[in-house]
């Protein structure tokens, strides 16, 4: 194998939820450069303004050896690059691997003797290898390790956790053989203040990446399966949750909207691995189609509801508090609350969108919502909080209770009040 370099200068590709945390912390200590294809992105990380909330701009300048470009020219001087794009899933919940093919496609174009590159995006095992590695050969013309090397350390990061951070969460890291596993493990031990793991190879490390969110998935999806199971026998799921949890092993799942860019996706990415190979994953998509059900479930509770206090469906005023994935946290992305929306909208209730942390102008663009500066008071049939969100924890039932009429249906579908302050809970 030829040389590995020594003193690296990182190029991040892809400034979003992962990438901009990577760029910050390893231009602390490495000259790097951030690329991401958008230029808004790039000239409001460039003055200190990041979207994401992650960082402020004092902490981006505390990274000093840190510049955002969009132009492709300028990473050409990179001897490490580390992929950080999305990996979403189609419509029909297949991966989409487009993005990671136009970025490995830019990379292979500047891939020069000797260079690393590192991927961290989420996909099935074997992807790296199969279908990235031959997209760098191609544009490249350089020959898989002997002249690039490839490893591959899977994100772990999750938006809007002040307390679990890059540094702090150990990061597993691999590479295409033993000397690159070594180098890239140490370039990642070098910000990682929590530690790594070296897995085995690029597939063991694809693979534990995938099913750390599929268990989840599979959990949560049970939780939900249990909801509804007591939901009809009349039994408050979280005092039953509550007393299970007095066992020191029961798991702390609860049951809800499962959105975002990670648990609601990677799981198709390991089913279409399995059906690839001739095998049918059964508990895996069992629990994606509970979960992706929930919209539809939350959804006519609340219409059921409504009928039991005679409220009449029919352009009621609602109003749903929180529309982004998650509490204090602006990503919209895979937001299931819309599929709430949704349902409500098919049974024309006229509803107002309410979140103090989305973007107005992403949430019309991504979902043709249109959403509200301020909630009015003692106008709405029904309230739904469906994002547990610290403005809202800091409200008293009787606050939020004040933007319904003297009849209504508030659904806590967070738990955010205790349980006889709503008239609904998941």
């Amino acid at each position: 194998m030829n040389r590995l370099v020594k003193q690296p200068t990182i190029a991040v590709i892809g400034l979003g939820y992962v990438g901009l945390p990577l760029a910050v912390e390893f231009g602390k200590q490495y000259r790097t450069i951030g690329f991401d294809i958008s230029k808004v992105r790039i000239d409001e990380l460039s003055a200190g303004d990041d979207c994401t909330l992650e960082f402020d701009a004092a902490e981006l300048k505390h990274a000093t050896q840190l510049t955002f470009t969009h132009e492709p020219a300028d990473i050409g001087d990179a001897n490490v690059f580390i992929v950080t794009v999305p990996t979403p899933i189609d419509q029909h919940n297949r991966p989409d691997l487009r993005p990671l093919g136009l970025a490995s496609t830019t990379v292979g174009k500047l891939l020069k003797q000797g260079d690393v590159v590192i991927y961290e995006s989420t996909v099935y095992p074997g992807a790296t290898e199969e279908y990235c590695v031959p997209l760098l050969s191609q544009h490249s013309g350089l020959a898989f390790n002997r002249d690039f090397h490839v490893g591959y350390s899977p994100e772990r990061i999750n938006p809007g956790d002040k307390e679990h951070s890059l540094t702090s969460i150990i990061k597993v890291t691999a590479g295409s053989n033993q000397k690159t596993a070594d180098y890239v493990d140490e370039l990642y031990n070098s910000i990682i203040t929590a530690g790594t793991h070296k897995a085995q190879s690029i597939n063991v490390a694809e693979a534990a990446k995938v099913i750390e969110n599929t268990q989840r998935d599979v959990n949560i999806a049970l939780m939900n399966e249990l909801a509804m199971i007591f939901n009809r026998l009349d039994i408050e799921t979280d005092h039953v949750l509550q007393a299970a949890s007095s066992k020191w092993n029961f798991l702390p799942f609860k049951p809800g909207l499962v959105g975002g860019h990670c648990i609601g996706v990677d799981p198709y990415y390991l089913t279409h691995k399995a059906q690839e190979i001739g095998y049918h994953p059964e508990m895996i998509l069992a629990g994606r189609r509970i979960n992706d059900q929930m919209g539809s479930y939350v959804a006519a509770q609340f219409v059921k509801a409504l009928l039991e206090k005679d409220i009449h469906i029919k352009g009621a005023r609602v109003l749903v508090m929180g529309l982004v994935f998650k509490e204090n946290c602006p990503d919209l992305r895979n937001s299931k609350v819309v599929d709430v929306i949704r349902e409500l909208q098919d049974y024309n209730v006229d509803l107002d969108t309410y979140d103090p942390w989305a973007d107005a102008a992403i949430a019309y663009d991504e979902y043709n919502i249109d959403m509200i500066v301020e909630p009015e008071a003692g106008v709405y049939d029904g309230i739904i909080i469906a994002v547990a969100h610290q403005q809202f924890r800091d409200m008293t039932a009787q606050q939020i209770r004040a933007m319904g009429k003297s009849r209504h249906v508030l659904y806590d579908l967070k738990n955010v009040l205790p349980t006889d302050a709503s008239d609904i809970r998941l």
